[in-house]
């Protein structure tokens, strides 16, 4: 069956989804929405019959999910991934950042490869499939907000998945498979306590003072934590802990008032995020009451699970087979683990290189899609028609 006439090509589709800015962020100054996105993926699939439904995303203006499902029934195969970028910054790029330009066999343009042009490769993967009667569902899975809150993911309920049994996350791993990365979290510890002039220190209570027990104790605990868990499976095998900025006083001779510290930690599989508020409040409650100052403790962001699929799971035996390539980790965050808590067999996979994520002239090489949309076509065939 030929082609539908309405389906561009690749790079007609790549070339209007990097069009179509959708930065989000933490700083509200950057952030925008990503409504345009989704409105034109559902412009391509729905007429390919694919059932749509577009999720806005409580509490943030013009951000959506895009649910596409062709077919019915229970099971099949969800194809993932995020319609946001990070921000940028134009004056360091050697072409437009919308503007998806070809040099060198490389695509050009924000998002090109994190991750806009993955679903110009899947709706070109799925042509095929159109005319053929599917026992389980194909679903496309467009998030908002991946790269700063991942509130998008966090909407989805199984209900909306059609109780799906198998994701590919399509984020950039140079097409090789990968089962596990770390997660992490984001605190903020804010002491409180009392200014006066430096000759006497008895006229205040110095935050800064207090802020050097509490990250003496957090030292300790990045110790505990890396004798306690260890996972092979990555370079850095061992949770990490990273004291990011600290902001305290005002003057040299002025008893330090407030002090605040941010920092991260990333754990590796196994590790109960909720469980490390509960060992850094043990921290800070003696610190607090022996100098009778105000500790204060805040998530900067939520956090996110690690992730790990079984070595042994079937996803992880067949794209190791389509690829040729053993399942790997990676070091940065995917939206890998809501699907696994949504009950499904999770595999991170995807066109182009993470190396060229984050960074002006952001590209896709060209000699990515063919390989890419072979494999999709190998997965929709197992998962969804035989």
């Amino acid at each position: 069956m030929a082609k539908p006439a309405i389906t561009p090509s690749v790079l007609s589709m790549m070339t209007e989804l990097v069009k179509l800015p959708s930065v989000s962020s933490t700083l509200s100054s950057c952030d925008m929405g990503n409504i345009r996105v989704i409105e034109r993926l559902a412009s391509w699939l729905e007429p390919l019959g694919f059932k749509i439904q577009i999720q806005p995303i409580l509490g943030h203006k013009d951000k959506a999910n895009l649910i596409a499902t062709l077919g019915s029934g229970s099971g099949g195969l969800v194809l993932a991934g995020h319609t946001d970028t990070v921000p940028f910054n134009e004056a360091l790029w050697n072409s437009d950042p919308f503007t998806l330009t070809e040099r060198d066999n490389k695509l050009y343009g924000l998002g090109s490869t994190d991750m806009k042009g993955f679903f110009a490769i899947v709706i070109e993967a799925l042509q095929p499939f159109l005319d053929k009667p599917l026992k389980a569902p194909l679903i496309i899975l467009a998030t908002a907000d991946e790269e700063s809150s991942m509130d998008g993911a966090r909407s989805l309920v199984q209900a909306d998945l059609s109780g799906a049994r198998y994701a590919v996350v399509g984020e950039p791993t140079g097409l090789k498979p990968m089962r596990a990365h770390k997660g992490i979290v984001m605190k903020g510890i804010t002491i409180k306590g009392r200014s006066g002039h430096s000759s006497n220190p008895l006229l205040g209570n110095n935050a800064m003072d207090a802020m050097h027990e509490v990250m003496t104790g957090l030292i300790q605990l990045r110790q505990e934590l890396a004798l306690k868990y260890q996972h092979p499976g990555f370079s850095v095998p061992t949770p990490t802990m990273n004291f990011g900025c600290i902001h305290g006083g005002d003057n040299p001779n002025r008893i330090c008032g407030q002090c605040e510290l941010h920092f991260d930690i990333r754990t590796t599989p196994g590790m109960d995020n909720d469980e490390l508020d509960t060992l850094i409040q043990k921290i800070l409650t003696p610190v607090a009451e022996r100098r009778a100052i105000n500790i204060g403790l805040r998530a900067l962001m939520p956090g996110l699970a690690a992730y790990e699929e079984p070595a042994d799971s079937e996803i992880v035996s067949l794209v190791e087979q389509l690829t040729g390539q053993p399942a790997g980790t990676v070091g940065f965050a995917t939206e890998a683990p809501f699907f696994q808590q949504l009950g499904m067999q999770t595999i991170v996979m995807g066109p182009g290189s993470i190396d060229q994520a984050h960074q002006p002239d952001e590209y896709m090489a060209l000699d990515q899609i063919q390989p890419t949309i072979d494999v999709l076509q190998q997965m929709i065939n197992r998962f969804c028609v035989s």
